[in-house]
């Protein structure tokens, strides 16, 4: 296909309203089926709200069924490495117009570079309107996007990441493969491995596409291909080991595979010309992104995880680019028999795995055959569930324009009126993939929650606890304290308490839920400031206010009486071609609280670390050196803790293994 240039500013114009004769899936807006898994009961919400699939379905882990249906938002992946638009809009009112509208999820496309300059600790101060954005005064991009992902949790919203180039460029996208100039593909891999560490435990970011839009042609490389080699060019080989290195830091979020552009025809190799003498193509052709034919014969692997991977081809109209089947007299009917089963469709239909649509979307009211396509493509999603984010907010998208105008305030009501149908609904209700937070934040009329939904959409309790107290502080040491608060109260009854801590001046985090009003906090930093508070949740899902925050600063460190002494453990979780993980415990054999460990060894020959986590890493030559990190640092005597890392070269044991203890 022709490169698209989705960043030309462009106005969109649209005349013609599409018709919405369109049912949702019986699943998505009526009371549950059997196969759309059991109902959540009002004691079983789940506390997280990390996602699988399961056959062509994405579940909760009560095993209900959700629908992802939602936008993309680009900037972060363009030379401004920020969301496009704060320079005329405030970044709350944007993201709570989304879920407010129904969007339950946002793709953000993001490059390697941005996430290796952020790896090194390099950010920027981004082009932002602080008039209004005044809350974004003095944040760098990374603050900015962390500032944004609290917003999220508020308003009930999602995010998946999206790996759009290997360079922060705004037309990097066209480039075909995932490696360029200097970002090669382990660098690839390491950004990937980066990001997932940095929020392995905030579940508002629940999916990862790997790459976006893999293509090219075999007489034009470098160009993606899909067989079962190890080749550097096989996206299927990319996509698989990006994945098990996620997976192996954190082996809850969603894997997304996108298809490549090209695909051989029956008898053909990767090795044969683009066409015969006879001018006959010898290659199935699609979108960039959009051929994952491959699959049906060389499938992903994701090995222990496969319950984790998506399939996500894309999809345009007419107006992108003239492709043959829009040179007739097509419909939907045509359209899911000459492109979409062929290229993706069969593999929900043989419930091989889920699909998302990661980008659709485009003009309206300027050719017909575009607006016939794309209520197609809608009310195929819709028939199916199959989940989706529109391609996208942003107005300057040259190619499709946005759901945005011009002045990044004002929705198009046009183009919204046709997505409309094609986002999760309920009862009339907008569908959050949040269990506890409604789509458009606990304070909505128009959004629910996930324990909502699946406890009869809505209709139950609404009401949340009151604000619970201040909590108090007591048994304050250099490593831990207790703390205590008031009690909040709820028509029908709490259930639990989030307790939130902040490092410093640092924004707040959820880092324990308990079910009564007291939480023992340790692993805690000397000569540090803490601020705690809680927030009471109910059965139903609803949440209170926080409470006003505790700061207290830990008293310097001292020694301690007793033997000091400790072990580690080392053991092989994983292992894949070219690569392996592993993990070490840490146990405390001394008869007095260890303030901190250090574990050593001998790395064996041809064995490079590409990424750690659970300690603080050090390496000169083959000598592997990995500290405590300040939260597992504080042992008591008979107490474990555990690091992991993953690595290239072969899975031997390493040698020289000690463990020393503070």
């Amino acid at each position: 296909m022709a490169a698209r240039s989705k960043l030309r500013a462009a106005v969109v114009t649209a005349a013609a309203v599409l018709g919405l004769a369109t049912a949702l899936p019986t699943w998505a807006g009526a009371a549950p089926t059997a196969d759309a898994g059991s109902p959540v009961g009002a004691q079983a919400v789940p506390a997280t709200d990390w996602l699988h699939t399961d056959g062509n379905r994405i579940v909760d882990s009560a095993g209900n069924q959700v629908w992802l249906t939602g936008a993309n938002w680009f900037g972060y992946n363009a030379s401004e490495r920020v969301f496009h638009g704060l320079w005329s809009a405030n970044i709350e009112t944007i993201t709570k117009g989304m879920a407010d509208r129904g969007i339950n999820i946002v793709r953000v496309p993001i490059s390697t570079q941005l996430l290796l300059e952020w790896k090194a600790g390099q950010t920027v101060m981004p082009n932002v309107n602080t008039y209004v954005n005044p809350e974004l005064t003095g944040k760098n991009n990374l603050q900015v996007f962390d500032h944004w992902l609290a917003l999220c949790e508020k308003y009930g919203l999602k995010v998946m990441l999206d790996l759009h180039s290997a360079e922060a460029d705004n037309s990097g996208h066209v480039y075909p493969v995932w490696w360029k100039g200097t970002i090669t593909p382990e660098l690839f891999y390491q950004g990937w491995e980066w990001i997932t560490q940095r929020y392995q435990s905030n579940d508002t970011i629940v999916a990862m596409d790997i790459k976006n839009e893999p293509h090219g042609t075999p007489n034009q490389p470098p160009r993606a291909k899909w067989d079962n080699t190890t080749d550097q060019d096989n996206f299927k080989y990319a996509c698989e080991t990006a994945g098990r290195r996620i997976l192996a830091i954190n082996p809850n979020v969603l894997i997304l595979c996108e298809g490549i552009e090209v695909y051989p025809r029956e008898g053909e190799t990767w090795n044969s010309p683009n066409t015969d003498p006879d001018l006959s193509p010898n290659y199935y052709y699609n979108w960039w992104g959009g051929n994952l034919r491959g699959v049906r014969e060389h499938p992903v692997n994701l090995g222990a995880n496969q319950d984790q991977l998506v399939y996500s081809p894309h999809d345009y109209g007419p107006l992108v680019f003239e492709q043959p089947w829009f040179q007739k007299d097509f419909d939907k009917t045509s359209l899911t028999n000459d492109v979409w089963r062929p290229n993706w469709l069969y593999i929900h239909e043989n419930g091989t795995a889920p699909l998302l649509v990661g980008e659709w979307g485009g003009r309206l009211g300027q050719d017909a055959r575009q607006d016939r396509w794309m209520t197609a493509l809608r009310d195929l999603m819709i028939e199916h569930g199959i989940h989706h984010t529109f391609w996208c907010l942003n107005p300057n998208s040259g190619d499709t324009g946005g759901l945005l105008l011009d002045d990044w305030q004002t929705w198009d009501e046009q183009k919204y009126a046709m997505l409309k149908p094609a986002l999760w609904q309920h009862n009339g209700k907008f569908v959050s993939l949040d269990h506890q937070v409604r789509l458009g934040g606990n304070g909505s009329t128009t959004g629910i929650n996930l324990a909502e939904r699946y406890a009869g959409g809505g209709g139950g309790d609404v009401t949340a606890p009151t604000t619970p107290g201040q909590p108090a502080v007591s048994n304050l040491t250099a490593t831990g304290a207790t703390l205590s608060w008031a009690a909040a109260t709820d028509n029908v009854g709490v259930t639990s308490y989030d307790v939130l801590r902040a490092v410093g001046t640092g924004t707040p985090s959820v880092v324990a839920t308990v079910s009564g009003t007291s939480y023992a906090a340790t692993g805690l930093t000397a000569d540090t400031s803490y601020t705690f508070s809680v927030r009471a949740r109910d059965a139903a899902g609803n949440v209170s206010a926080v409470s006003p925050g505790r700061t207290f600063t830990t008293p310097p460190g001292g020694g301690g009486g007793g033997d000091n002494g400790c072990t580690a453990t080392y053991a092989v979780t994983n292992s894949w071609s070219g690569g392996f993980q592993a993990g070490v415990t840490v146990k405390n054999t001394g008869t007095a609280a260890s303030t901190g460990w250090t574990v050593t060894w001998t790395a064996p020959t041809g064995v490079t670390i590409s990424q750690l986590w659970g300690g603080k890493l050090t390496v000169s030559g083959s000598n592997v050196t990995v500290r405590n990190e300040t939260y597992n640092g504080s042992l008591g005597a008979g107490a474990t803790t555990t690091f992991g890392f993953t690595a290239t070269g072969t899975s031997s044991a390493p040698t020289n293994l000690t463990c020393s203890a503070s």
